[in-house]
């Protein structure tokens, strides 16, 4: 039986979670600017895909071990500081690339690939991610849910990740915004770069 009550109650608390301020939300807003609407859209695909990696293992039961196996937690914790301090190093010696406002062309954009992967690494190397859906489906979701809401919530979750950050890269990419971005992008690059080194440095010694 589906309960849709259980289902609007994690809706809203994951959407809380995903529209707070974290690395997917610098890396989206870096890579919309730096790049291009389209790379960021697929910055946030990426992302959608790691939630699938952590609902797979919380249905697995394997982030209980992940949390109880400091080792496990620390392996995951640091290749996602080692993950967040390159690319924000990279952002940091960014000298940038000219960009053509009015027709979205960017002389140094990157393959969808690559955007996508980025978003997922970002996303699946996240240990506050981790710890999150580990309350979500130990103190939210009972073990007798049936299958058919959590197939739901699992969708929704990927859905709504998705969606958000690809409203983030539309609004950010809007003409604007660009013109903004395109005057001072040497100096947003290394803002990117030092909140992302910021929030690498956070989770070590957190």
């Amino acid at each position: 039986m589906t309960d849709f009550s259980l289902i609007a109650s994690v809706t809203l608390i994951h959407l809380l979670a995903v529209i707070s301020p974290g690395p997917d939300f610098f890396m989206a807003i870096k890579n919309s600017l730096t790049y291009s609407r389209k790379t960021g859209i697929y910055t946030a695909i990426g992302f959608g895909l790691g939630i699938g990696v952590h609902i797979f293992y919380s249905l697995a039961g394997l982030a209980l071990l992940i949390f109880k196996s400091i080792v496990i937690f620390n392996i995951i914790k640091y290749l996602g500081v080692a993950y967040l301090l390159y690319i924000g190093i990279k952002s940091l010696l960014d000298k940038g690339a000219n960009i053509e406002v009015k027709n979205q062309t960017h002389l140094q954009d990157i393959s969808h690939f690559k955007a996508i992967s980025q978003g997922f690494l970002t996303n699946v190397l996240n240990p506050k991610a981790t710890l999150f859906f580990l309350s979500l489906f130990t103190l939210v979701i009972s073990p007798d849910t049936s299958k058919t809401t959590l197939y739901l919530i699992s969708g929704i979750m990927i859905l709504n990740t998705m969606l958000w950050f690809s409203l983030v890269a539309t609004f950010l990419t809007q003409e604007k915004i660009r013109v903004v971005y395109s005057r001072y992008q040497k100096w947003f690059n290394k803002l990117f770069g030092g909140v992302l080194i910021a929030l690498g440095l956070k989770i070590a010694f957190d």
